[in-house]
């Protein structure tokens, strides 16, 4: 792996807080690490450890007070809005633990919103078949069970073909069961597609199956671990 693979995604002194005078909350205060192209990389930490704050601020949604991110040698800190919109568009796609489809189109459709925002998209009937959705492609959201949601939600994000790929406690309403299946399905998109995946997550199994680990704590990194040996989203228990 090359120098700039190794440092696709740059976080620098990253610091962001909210409010003002005594009600003011330093959310992230000082934040610094690395993750390398392709890999599965899992945001780990309590409520409040400043994880979505952070996930918000890789995808261009939020900016903050002082230090910057870089992805792939690009600062987002330097592009306009323009350019900014265009990047999210193109290159990062967004998994949310409420899954936001739109509810008049069915799953193919779902997912042919997120090919219309890519020069470079997926071959949607063959995403809908790793995604095993292929047999559901003409049902509507509210006919679907909240796995078949969460995995079109997932395809809606992956069909862009994006750099990086956000996902945002994306277990987090669904069952024990369902879960490992959707883990097992963002672990086969990455192996697959090649992306790099952020996730974050308060479930400390999780950790287990990624390439890298980011613990926070109150705002600070923690710890920042290299998994050598990963365990399989189907062997994962909790």
């Amino acid at each position: 792996m090359s120098e700039e693979e190794r440092k696709f995604l740059q976080i620098v002194n990253l610091k962001k807080g909210f409010g003002s005078g005594d009600s003011r909350q330093e959310v992230l205060k000082g934040m610094n690490f690395e993750v390398a192209k392709g890999e599965f990389c899992v945001l780990l930490g309590p409520s409040g450890s400043g994880k979505s704050t952070l996930l918000n601020i890789i995808g261009g949604i939020d900016n903050p007070d002082s230090g910057y991110i870089s992805i792939n040698g690009d600062k987002l800190e330097e592009m306009d809005e323009k350019t900014l919109t265009q990047y999210r568009r193109k290159h990062l796609g967004y998994v949310f633990q409420l899954y936001n489809l739109i509810p008049n189109l069915n799953v193919k459709e779902n997912v042919e919103v997120g090919a219309y925002l890519s020069d470079n998209p997926l071959d949607i009937d063959e995403l809908l078949h790793t995604l095993g959705l292929y047999e559901h492609r003409h049902k509507l959201p509210n006919q679907l069970s909240g796995g078949q949601q969460q995995r079109t939600s997932i395809g809606r994000a992956i069909v862009k073909n994006p750099d990086i790929l956000l996902c945002d406690e994306p277990t987090g309403a669904l069952d024990y069961n369902t879960s490992k299946e959707i883990l097992k399905l963002i672990e086969d998109v990455n192996k697959k597609y090649g992306n790099t995946i952020i996730m974050v997550t308060h479930n400390d199994t999780i950790k287990l199956m990624a390439d890298h680990v980011i613990k926070l704590r109150d705002g600070v990194v923690r710890h920042n671990i290299v998994n050598e040996t990963k365990v399989s989203a189907v062997d994962l228990d909790w």
